[in-house]
């Protein structure tokens, strides 16, 4: 179990939300699990009765947060929908991300981004060097302060009841054993009250195999320029195959020092306006929540805990120009009464997920240690493969996803899910196809016009290939207005498939679904009236999840 996660217990507020708080606690364990846990599991995870998480994972699939799979359910990328919200407020990510990324080139070392939670840290950005040895966190995991070179820069700020809260969390867990995302350590709290000090003088601090050997790290503070205080630390991680703790802070520290620095203006120059957005400037709040509750409730019967609903969406009422509301503002956001928000804002602030002063509410960094971290390691076919399956169910048919390769010449299968038939289309998954001759190739090349480079020689393989540069080109143009593409018998004689393109949040092609099937399953007119329309459902929900898994990094496999 986390440390410092307040337990649902008998010293919950009298107006606390048991549901909500129930549900809480059901996300928390099938995070720690990463992202997947039986129903029995989940019982005995949570101490809950069954019945109890069979309605909660009722409602949380029915918000999109969970995939009941079988007798397992999954976190589902909409989930990351709470930590963008986070994420979103605080402005730094968007802000200095592509600092972080530039310096990551620049050395060719990991960077990231971690901010303070309680007496943890939990990162906010990794830009990570793909390498036989690489650093593993994620977005949202929790470390402990003492194990991280972040953790002392962070605590010279501390206040007495900070430091006598990590003293206690000392002697109740002396190896640090509350933290999963790193290994259990004796002494590591031997000298961290030192190290503070050090770091709090020097303005920099060393992590020099305090997590695990071999693994070395170098950090500065980035300043708030309101206040003074740090804001978030940025660090340069590497190996002792590449650098001691001595080269990182002769060799790296002065390109970080520099690099926060430009950090810091951009901060100052792009400080968030005095003025709190109105749900709906900016990005959007939360709309119609009561009457679909009511709807969900309605269909679902019992098995919907509107107040666990209710509850998760309060999160999500924060946002980029919304990072501190008032209850009413709470409240206008989604459509609650003042006393249903209080409430859940009330449970939130328990829990440690909502902290307040001056009747104003904010998130806090533990918002992330809801799903985040194994979702952010989600690629593209693993986001898009439960939809594939439901969309083969639907269309008795196969179903895949495909990316451009070979500098747009070929379509490369990523995802796919075939359908058990005497008669079907055998594709497994890495095999490349000519894009020209495919409906997976055509949907993405369109989207390159007028600049689509195609092939210097189109080779003609069935009577029907379109091989004439001219008329290939009139092709994508009409596929690029009709946003879809169907091709009969030009890769093989009997085969017949139609594609639709999948963008992320910025509208850009990456990836494209397809339905394939033998002519004789269908005409071209039955795919267009039959198969079309359930493609580009399931593609909306692919890009639905694409764009939110996609708010705050980069998803592999696009």
């Amino acid at each position: 179990m986390l440390p410092n996660v307040i337990a649902a217990s008998s010293s919950a507020p009298a107006e606390a939300v048991a549901p909500l708080m129930r549900g809480i606690t059901v996300l928390r364990r099938l995070t720690e699990a990463d992202g997947t846990l039986s129903l029995s599991g989940l019982e005995k995870a949570t101490g809950l009765a069954r019945s109890t998480v069979d309605r909660i994972t009722a409602t949380l699939a029915r918000m999109g947060y969970v995939r009941l799979d079988g007798r397992d359910a999954v976190l589902a990328p909409r989930l990351m929908e709470l930590g963008n919200a986070y994420l979103a407020a605080i402005r730094l990510p968007r802000l200095l991300d592509a600092h972080a990324d530039a310096l990551a080139d620049d050395l060719d070392e990991s960077v990231s981004l971690a901010v303070r939670d309680r007496d943890g840290i939990r990162f906010i950005h990794q830009a990570t060097r793909r390498r036989a040895m690489s650093l593993s966190f994620r977005i949202g995991d929790l470390l402990p302060a003492e194990r991280t070179a972040p953790g002392p820069l962070f605590a010279s700020e501390w206040d007495t009841a900070d430091w006598a809260r990590w003293r206690a969390r000392r002697d109740a867990d002396p190896e640090g054993r509350g933290f999963p995302a790193v290994p259990p350590r004796s002494g590591a709290y031997d000298d961290f009250e030192a190290r503070t000090a050090r770091a709090g003088a020097q303005g920099w601090a060393l992590d020099d195999q305090l997590i695990e050997p071999g693994l070395v790290a170098v950090s500065v503070p980035v300043r708030d320029p309101r206040t003074g205080r740090v804001a978030c630390v940025a660090s340069v991680v590497s190996h002792t195959s590449r650098h001691t703790a001595e080269s990182l802070r002769s060799t790296l520290l002065p390109r970080l020092r520099a690099t926060v620095a430009a950090m810091e203006r951009e901060l100052r120059e792009r400080r968030e306006p005095r003025e709190r957005a109105a749900p709906g400037d900016g990005s959007p709040g939360p709309s119609g929540l009561a009457a679909w509750t009511g709807a969900s409730k309605q269909e679902l019967g019992r098995e919907f805990i509107e107040s666990l609903a209710r509850g998760l969406t309060v999160i999500t009422s924060f946002g980029e120009g919304r990072a501190e509301l008032t209850l009413t503002e709470v409240a206008q956001a989604t459509g609650l009464a003042r006393a249903t928000a209080r409430r859940a804002l009330i449970t939130l602030q328990h829990l440690g997920y909502v902290e307040s002063y001056d009747r104003v509410f904010r998130l806090t960094p533990r918002v992330l240690g809801l799903g985040f971290p194994p979702l952010s390691m989600l690629p593209l076919p693993r986001i898009a493969a439960p939809h594939l399956a439901e969309l083969s169910e639907r269309v008795h048919d196969s179903a895949s996803l495909a990316i451009l390769t070979g500098g747009g010449d070929e379509v490369q299968y990523t995802a796919r899910v075939a359908t058990s038939r005497v008669m079907s289309v055998n594709i497994t998954l890495g095999t490349r196809l000519p894009a020209y001759a495919t409906s997976l190739g055509r949907v993405m090349l369109a989207d390159l016009l007028p600049e689509v480079s195609l092939p210097e020689r189109l080779i003609r393989l069935t009577p029907h290939t379109v091989t004439d540069r001219r008329e290939l080109l009139a092709v994508l143009e009409r596929v690029r207005v009709a946003g879809y593409a169907l091709v009969d018998g030009e890769l093989e004689e009997g085969l017949r498939s139609i594609a639709v393109p999948v963008r992320d949040g910025g509208g850009r092609v990456v990836a494209a679904v397809n339905v394939a099937m033998h002519s004789s399953r269908r005409s071209v007119e039955e795919c267009v009236g039959e198969v079309l329309p359930e493609l580009r459902a399931a593609v909306g929900r692919i890009e639905g999840e694409l764009g939110v898994a996609g708010m705050f990094r980069r998803v592999s496999g696009v």
